[in-house]
């Protein structure tokens, strides 16, 4: 059992969450369902084949076939009420629309890549339920190793007795008050070169991993904000006037925090997220790019709607939405925002005068909600939809090279014009 999938196993469950919500949004449920994991290096990974479940409201058993046995953690949680399996990372073959229908104690369950190394099963349960045994079956008398998850019944407080301490509703309160982990700067060795002193711009292609983003036509908005913000990576570095920093670089689930801290703790001086929703037919047919601001009070229903949406893809990889607690007293907070909302702000417009010359812009380009990607106090943040791919337009240009490459240009010309105009300013206050 001391694989090497092993030992990226353990290394994962130290950094994997082990809160879980639940999928609010149907369609990403199904994006998540459908999840095909990186192409790279995927057949050195565990194979699952099959899941299926079996029993009734009594008792319910999943089963998952893989071509080889893994270790796992599994956990319940509360409010809503689920199970949570984390295991080495796998790459998922199951039937398209494994795990939509439920059986018994299951309504659904949902998998894929949280984290490099790191993959997860989140089951939304019909009510109160505890692991009554979890097993892996090593593969024999030619039936492949299996692992097992079998649930049983039981009443709200036998629920809550079960729960790891940090997922009882009522120690909440208490490990709430505990500061928020933080991500330690390196110290240069003596005798190394000193720091890259190179302005800081973060990337952040959306979702990724178990979260394929909104879909179709067969193609997922994950995998075209990767290749977009790949592009723009490449683009900015070969100017070489900033350290670029990409918030994922392959097939990974981000938590949503996770994506500011990086920003934050890189002291980044832009953050740019790119993103490619969709628009249900009821709405309209939308088109064009859109660049979002950070406000308290969305510009617009389409604003609010999709903001919403963005903020609830934690839920689909099961992480917890809490809010951290702050470290600095409110007042200086929002003396921070107030100004990086300025900077925030100016960026988007010039970024929207750079690409309306270039490529087809939503009839309203300029737009604001509260985006919890955004919300990083002390960077200036923008979120862009490049385009909407439920518009077959849209779609065709955003799976375009060539529209890519001239989209990617007009970013890195607002991008340079922004931080020249910062860093000039930045000089002459010096």
């Amino acid at each position: 059992m001391a694989s090497r999938a092993n030992q990226r196993f353990l290394l994962g469950c130290a950094l994997l969450c082990a809160a879980a919500l639940p999928c609010a949004d149907s369609s990403r449920l199904k994006a998540a369902e459908s999840q095909q994991q990186p192409s790279v290096a995927a057949t050195s990974f565990p194979i699952a084949s099959a899941a299926r479940l079996a029993g009734d409201g009594k008792q319910t058993r999943f089963i998952l076939d893989i071509d080889q046995a893994v270790s796992f953690r599994a956990v319940t949680l509360a409010d809503p009420y689920r199970v949570v399996v984390d295991v080495p990372q796998i790459n998922f073959q199951l039937p398209a629309g494994a795990g939509a229908a439920g059986r018994g104690l299951v309504k659904a369950f949902r998998y894929g890549l949280v984290m490099p190394g790191g993959s997860r099963i989140v089951f939304d349960l019909t009510g109160p339920a505890k692991i009554a045994t979890s097993y892996v079956l090593e593969a024999a008398n030619g039936q492949p190793a299996r692992l097992v998850l079998e649930l049983e019944e039981v009443d709200r407080a036998a629920f809550l007795q079960s729960l790891p301490p940090e997922s009882r509703p009522e120690l909440r309160p208490a490990i709430a008050d505990a500061p928020p982990a933080t991500v330690a700067a390196a110290t240069p060795e003596p005798g190394q070169p000193k720091a890259d002193g190179r302005p800081i711009v973060v990337i952040d292609p959306g979702h990724g991993g178990i979260d394929n983003g909104t879909q179709s036509s067969g193609e997922s908005e994950k995998n075209i904000v990767l290749a977009f913000g790949l592009a723009l990576r490449d683009k900015l570095d070969k100017a070489g006037k900033y350290r670029v920093v990409m918030t994922r670089d392959d097939d990974t689930f981000i938590p949503l925090n996770d994506r500011t801290k990086i920003a934050r703790n890189l002291k980044a001086a832009l953050f740019v997220s790119i993103h490619a929703d969709a628009l249900p037919r009821a709405e309209g047919d939308a088109q064009g790019a859109t660049i979002y601001t950070l406000s308290d009070k969305a510009s617009d229903a389409e604003a609010q709607r999709l903001a919403d949406a963005e903020n609830r893809a934690d839920a689909i990889a099961g992480f917890n939405l809490a809010e951290e607690p702050t470290d600095v007293a409110d007042i200086l907070i929002d003396l921070t925002q107030r100004e990086t909302r300025t900077f925030s702000n100016r960026f988007a417009r010039l970024l929207m005068g750079e690409m309306k010359s270039t490529v087809r812009m939503h009839k309203n380009p300029l737009k604001s909600a509260g985006f919890r990607v955004l919300k990083a106090p002390d960077v200036p943040s923008v979120l862009v939809e490049i385009g909407y791919v439920s518009n077959k337009g849209d779609l065709e240009h955003l799976v375009s090279d060539g529209w890519r490459s001239r989209a990617v240009g007009a970013m890195a010309q607002a991008i340079d014009g922004f931080l020249a105009k910062r860093l000039a300013t930045a000089g002459s206050s010096n």
